[in-house]
């Protein structure tokens, strides 16, 4: 199936959009702060859990979208809106990967080997958690 006929995916987009804009500095962050936290909500009610894989991703971007307001952390807005784009543009989710590592996510031990593996791994359709 086509992203495009994805909600997931339009939620990215205007979530890259946002961010471009408030870096570009006609937008303040507010707006992409009401849109995460909707979309988390949306999530959380979809999948009954806060616990589910998509929920963390999106409170996980809302964390680093936080973050990355405080003074000395402002560049985190710059790597978020590179993963942004990379999740619209080629379905790479550096987030997801991150997350994926945490020891709740995984079932086999925290390796250099299963690091590399995670970032490195070409985008996959669906969830990166557990990877053949």
């Amino acid at each position: 199936m086509n992203r495009v006929h994805e909600i997931a995916w339009w939620y990215w987009l205007a979530s890259g959009v946002l961010l471009a804009a408030a870096l570009a500095g006609t937008l303040g962050f507010v707006p992409l702060i009401a849109l995460t936290l909707a979309q988390t909500l949306h999530y959380r009610l979809r999948e009954g859990s806060v616990r589910a894989f998509p929920v963390q991703v999106r409170i996980g971007y809302l964390l680093w979208l936080l973050a990355g307001l405080l003074g000395p952390l402002g560049f985190f807005h710059w790597i978020q809106l590179a993963g942004t784009w990379a999740m619209v543009l080629v379905d790479y989710c550096p987030m997801a990967r991150m997350l994926s590592l945490l020891p709740w996510n995984r079932r086999s031990p925290l390796t250099l080997r299963l690091v590399l593996r995670t970032f490195l791994r070409p985008p996959v359709r669906g969830s990166i958690l557990d990877p053949a």
